[in-house]
């Protein structure tokens, strides 16, 4: 079966060639990964129902949204979120085109946006092995800019993740360029270390609700 992946047109023909992620980490990685993610889902199980039910009174829709993303290798994945926008709300825009997005969020899903709960669905994403805690965080497919950036710089080698280090330094309001440039040096300093680094910078973040955008769609 052939899986759907981004097109490789407009590469830039003189990017330096790409950095190489470490293959003993990327394994060390995927078992951390593995681990957390089944123990995060432990421990998440009743908050993630209060979630749903929450968002079951408020919007009588489905809790669970799925958005087309790329992923490794530029193959398309279902990514799973909690539902934060009515169903009437486009589902694969820019967030650049669609500039309305304010009024499509529901009462339940700015709370969800706000906390980042809206991510805990991706546990399952890690779990099938389409995701990481840690990495350049997935888009979609119209996205196209960045995925030119990103696939020039090597940046698909490397498996999506829940928060990045884009996400830590500026996440939507940095320029396309600026975000392509930063999941490059990630690649660049890929380690256990880095990733670290990221998940107290995300925290920091969350708890500062720093560089919340809430009308991003593609963030739905």
């Amino acid at each position: 079966m052939n899986k759907t992946s981004v097109s490789d047109t407009n590469i830039p023909a003189d990017s330096a060639v790409p950095a190489k992620p470490s293959a003993v980490y990327s394994v060390v990685k995927r078992c951390l990964d593995l681990l957390f993610a089944a123990v995060s889902l432990a421990a998440a199980l009743l908050p993630m129902l209060l979630i749903i039910a929450a968002i079951r009174l408020d919007t009588k829709e489905n809790a669970l949204f799925r958005q087309k993303r790329v992923g490794r290798n530029g193959v398309l994945f279902d990514c799973f979120k909690f539902r934060t926008m009515t169903k009437e709300a486009p589902s694969s825009v820019s967030k650049k085109a669609f500039h309305d997005a304010d009024g499509y969020i529901t009462r339940t899903g700015r709370f969800l946006r706000k906390t980042s709960l809206d991510e805990l669905p991706q546990l399952f994403n890690i779990l099938k092995g389409e995701m990481s805690f840690i990495g350049p965080r997935p888009l979609i497919p119209e996205e196209e800019t960045v995925h030119t950036l990103r696939k020039a710089c090597g940046v698909y080698q490397l498996r999506p993740g829940i928060s990045g280090y884009a996400q830590i330094n500026g996440r939507d309001m940095i320029s396309d360029e600026k975000k392509a440039a930063l999941d490059k040096y990630y690649l660049e300093h890929f380690s256990f270390c880095m990733d670290m680094k990221i998940v107290f910078g995300t925290v920091f973040n969350v708890l500062q609700e720093k560089d919340i955008h809430q009308g991003a769609i593609d963030d739905e």
